[in-house]
């Protein structure tokens, strides 16, 4: 699936018709590249809504043409993600939206601080998953751990200790957030 070439394309959003920037705004393309261990996992277009230097947010719609039935949610041909980076935050928040925008939940990635970069015109967002994740409901009835045994064998406390150790203060931490009720205060800019 293509990106809408301008913001006139996308539902209204927080900023009037069109999104943040309002009708007939070019659209950024920008590359999701997600990385784990040193490898590429998944790579695809979202376009940018926002950018103010430390968080960015993107849009994108759901990459594969198949659904992903995790048990407690599937993801599916249709649904739309308004995912938050930070470059100075050790995870990416993503809000996981059916194609008729009801608001599934949020899937939290623990990862290293993205990394935005040009290359010939082209913008990339990279981010590095550190294997644990977090998954909270739209109504906030479900908190779940995620990844915990692939966090451990993946060997990353031998590696960098220093990274291992963030990464499971910030899975507290989401886990924390996400169960007192102040979640969406995370999606804001500091």
């Amino acid at each position: 699936m293509s990106a809408p070439s301008t913001e006139a394309d996308l539902p209204d959003g927080p900023g009037g018709p069109g999104g943040p920037a309002g009708p007939g705004t070019p659209v950024e393309t920008v590359q999701i590249a997600l990385t784990k261990a040193g490898r590429l996992k998944i790579r695809y277009p979202a376009t940018l809504l926002s950018d103010d230097g430390t968080h960015l947010t993107v849009r994108a719609d759901w990459a594969r043409e198949t659904v992903k039935d995790f048990g407690f949610v599937q993801f599916a041909p249709g649904d739309v993600f308004v995912e938050h980076y930070w470059r100075d935050r050790w995870y990416a928040v993503k809000e996981v939206r059916s194609g008729d925008g009801t608001l599934k939940g949020w899937y939290c990635d623990v990862a290293r601080p993205a990394v935005v970069h040009t290359d010939g015109g082209e913008t990339t967002v990279e981010v590095e998953d550190l294997d644990l994740d977090l998954w909270r409901s739209a109504d906030g009835s479900s908190v779940l751990r995620l990844d915990e045994d692939e966090f451990a064998e993946s060997g990353l406390a031998d590696r960098d200790p220093r990274a291992a150790a963030e990464a499971v203060r910030t899975l507290d931490a989401l886990e924390l957030a996400a169960r007192t009720g102040e979640f969406t205060d995370l999606l804001v800019s500091r």
